[in-house]
């Protein structure tokens, strides 16, 4: 059996994320990703983060012959 996180602390969202915390505290306050706080911890559910990723824009790839 896998054993998978399904809640994380804000700083290991943005290492599994790959981006940087401040990043996701500015996401937070904004109200882009939810968060939840369980004691004077804030953190951020597996399915949250997912879905938080999926939003982010999709970079088109230009294709095409430069020479």
């Amino acid at each position: 059996m896998e054993d998978l996180k399904r809640a994380m602390s804000v700083e290991q969202a943005a290492q599994a994320a790959g981006v940087g915390r401040t990043l996701l505290f500015e996401e937070i306050r904004r109200g882009r990703i939810t968060a939840r706080k369980v004691g004077r911890r804030t953190i951020i559910t597996a399915d949250d983060l997912d879905a938080w990723l999926k939003s982010l824009p999709i970079k088109a790839v230009h294709g095409g012959d430069h020479g």
